[in-house]
């Protein structure tokens, strides 16, 4: 029995050792002594992270992520991976952070995760006919033709507001409608309306309204709870990205904009 209460006990110990070691290993310390921050991404959703012409990977939340490595003083080496596994990739391991325009909203990733300060903003954004000043507001909207998915949030933003919902699929067909003269406006979210009429100058469509700063979500690097060193180096980078003006250059280079302010 004597023999069997050492075991545990020592059994006990080793565990303690082991969990003590390992948060001695802290993601700050890994991150310095490798000289390399790994970086989870798609490289298939752009303008955010993507492959350019000459396949190179770039992208707005691609290049903020490379400014805050040389911030840390580090190397960054990205993992592109299937936005399905990237988050459980991120919880084992795989890499130390995540770059790929996430905003931590649900309560179980917030119970797992961390946000860095964000270093972009999204929200609601209307499109309509570049020569169409009758639509000003979601006051205006009223009875007006809406080009929406059916079952999208900015669809039922719509029906809320009272428009006439004309049923498409997706942000480029609802454009195309619009465009057509087959609906007034469609409603979408801020970022990617930008990212259209950045790519299309002579769509013959502008921004009409945008959701006010205290409705949108940021966007951040994503690292595993309990490593708030970590998280607090990287937050001071993107901070200082924003003060010397990197984050407002990347902004207009990718949507014509600044996107890192509310």
């Amino acid at each position: 029995m004597f023999k069997k209460l050492v075991l545990l006990a020592t059994g006990m110990f080793a565990v303690a050792t082991t969990t003590q070691a390992v948060a001695a290993d802290s993601l700050l310390d890994r991150i310095n002594n490798k000289g390399t921050i790994t970086v989870g991404t798609e490289g298939t959703y752009a303008p955010f992270t993507y492959h350019d012409a000459s396949g190179k990977l770039t992208g707005y939340d691609v290049e903020v992520t490379r400014a805050v490595a040389d911030k840390l003083g580090v190397k960054v080496e990205f993992k592109e991976t299937a936005w399905d596994s990237m988050m459980a990739g991120l919880k084992a391991g795989r890499f130390d952070i995540v770059a790929n325009q996430v905003a931590l909203t649900t309560p179980e990733r917030q119970a797992t995760f961390d946000k860095s300060e964000p270093y972009s903003w999204s929200g609601a954004m209307m499109a309509v006919r570049a020569d169409d000043d009758s639509i000003k507001t979601l006051d205006d909207i009223k009875d007006r033709k809406a080009a929406q998915s059916l079952t999208s949030n900015y669809g039922e933003l719509a029906r809320e507001k009272q428009a006439k919902i004309v049923p498409v699929d997706g942000l480029a067909q609802s454009l195309l409608v619009v465009q057509q003269k087959r609906a007034d406006f469609t409603l979408n979210d801020s970022l990617a309306i930008l990212d259209y009429l950045k790519k299309n100058p002579n769509s013959g469509l502008k921004s009409a309204w945008e959701a006010p700063a205290e409705e949108k979500l940021g966007s951040g690097l994503i690292v595993n709870k309990g490593n708030d060193e970590a998280l607090a180096k990287i937050s001071a980078a993107v901070i200082e990205l924003q003060k010397d003006g990197t984050l407002k250059k990347l902004g207009e280079q990718f949507f014509g904009k600044d996107i890192s302010v509310k």
